[in-house]
């Protein structure tokens, strides 16, 4: 019998504390969703319902420096690497079975990273908002696909990516300044998206202009929770969750760019993944803009079966779009005979 209740569990290991929520048939296939900057397991409750409902057993873990999973104190801790070892860890407790793995944000690079290095884990991998880089997902791979009609180089050297700059820069003062007001600062940040915003640049691309997100102030201003997004529940356990670690570590997500190209550089066949591949476009993601710039070639060039589906919506599609998302990969799966 599946309950959609997700309930709460733990693994812990020699070198980490995992802590995941679990729901859907024990005897199911793996699906695990992946989270990102700066969210919880529980941002995928929607869809952790949804396909527990329809049979799979369903699992979503909190990355490391977030919730009850560890909060190691080095910025190296943060790389990719050890990253992807959490999960191979989880995998293996789980059972092993080649699994659906599903990655938005920074959570993406983590499920592409499993694809290019463990594919045998995998029944096939669905990313949103966040492509593909083989070469990987920083600065380099990044600033020469911004849109320079958009961003003049002059102006926006590193156009709307200027914002991973200043926490290489003021990591400190970034974290500070996140912390100092997470509830204010998370509702800000989790925002339904508008196609208003598309074609204006991103406030992330002058973030060293103002000497941080917030310009003189040190702190995000207040604001109501925006409902479509985050349920009062999940909000409130984000904030709280947030509160009790620190952005430290959720940062340091951002600043192992070279340990992370070494890793890349070590996957079999240059990269090149031939499983099956979903991802999801927000066309009014303007931070990471997979429509209107050429974000997303590269990705294109190293996915064999790629399938795209775009949505009218901002980075958090997840949420904003929870119905369609899910009947997007529900068809994607029964078309490609995944289950």
């Amino acid at each position: 019998m599946t309950t959609i209740i997700p309930q709460q569990q733990y693994l812990e290991t020699a070198r980490h504390r995992t802590a995941y929520l679990e729901v859907g048939p024990a005897d199911g296939p793996l699906f695990i969703f992946v989270h990102g900057w700066p969210e919880l397991g529980i941002v995928w409750r929607a869809q952790l319902e949804y396909f527990a409902a329809a049979g799979w057993r369903c699992i979503a873990p909190d990355m490391r420096g977030y919730g009850n999973s560890s909060v190691p104190p080095k910025v190296a801790d943060y790389a990719l690497r050890e990253a992807v070892a959490d999960l191979v860890e989880l995998h293996d407790a789980l059972g092993g079975a080649p699994a659906m793995w599903a990655g938005h944000d920074w959570g993406a690079p983590v499920v592409w990273a499993m694809a290019s290095h463990h594919v045998n884990r995998c029944r096939g991998v669905i990313n949103l908002n966040v492509p593909y880089f083989p070469a990987s997902f920083d600065l380099e791979s990044v600033v020469p696909l911004v849109d320079r009609v958009l961003y003049p180089v002059d102006h926006y050297p590193l156009g709307q990516w200027d914002y991973i700059q200043f926490y290489a820069e003021n990591a400190a003062q970034a974290a500070h300044d996140f912390d100092v007001d997470v509830a204010a600062f998370i509702a800000n940040l989790y925002r339904s998206g508008s196609h208003e915003v598309v074609g204006q640049p991103a406030f992330t691309a002058t973030v060293r202009q103002r000497s941080g997100w917030f310009g003189p102030a040190d702190h995000a201003p207040k604001m109501a929770r925006d409902p479509a997004i985050l349920s009062a529940e999940d909000f409130d356990t984000l904030v709280t969750a947030l509160e009790a670690n620190g952005f430290t570590g959720p940062d340091n997500w951002y600043l192992n760019a070279e340990a992370n190209r070494v890793y890349a550089q070590e996957a079999p066949n240059g990269g090149q993944l031939t499983l099956p591949v979903l991802f999801l476009h927000a066309a009014w993601d303007i931070v990471v803009d997979t429509v209107n710039s050429p974000l997303a070639e590269p990705m294109r060039a190293a996915c064999n079966d790629l399938t795209e589906v775009t949505f009218n919506a901002g980075h958090w599609l997840a949420q904003e779009r929870r119905d369609e998302v899910n009947a997007a990969i529900a068809q994607w799966l029964l078309h490609k005979h995944l289950k």
